[in-house]
């Protein structure tokens, strides 16, 4: 079986950064906008700790995770010098 994609949790880290630090100041302002900034940074809290449920229930079920950093897999070739990495240009072999 292949391994399960999950986000990396980088992810849900530079976004909370961003709203916390960034975005909540922006609107310090507006309680209005403060308000739904800080429902967003609860819902992606939320979705992190529901993240690391599933981790959890798949490593129950001894199914293989791999995380993801972004939508574009790149598969690894041990014959390939360039090691899947982008070449000077960015692009990817």
């Amino acid at each position: 079986m292949d391994p399960i994609p999950l986000p990396s949790y980088i992810h849900y880290e530079l976004l909370l950064q961003l709203l916390e630090r960034q975005t909540a100041f922006a609107t310090s302002q507006n309680p209005q906008l403060r308000e739904q900034v800080h429902q967003l940074i609860s819902t992606l809290r939320k979705a992190l700790v529901q993240q690391k449920q599933l981790e959890q229930s798949c490593q129950r079920a001894n199914l293989p995770m791999e995380y993801r950093w972004s939508l574009n897999s790149v598969k690894l070739d041990p014959h390939d010098s360039t090691n899947g990495l982008p070449d000077s240009a960015g692009r990817l072999p």
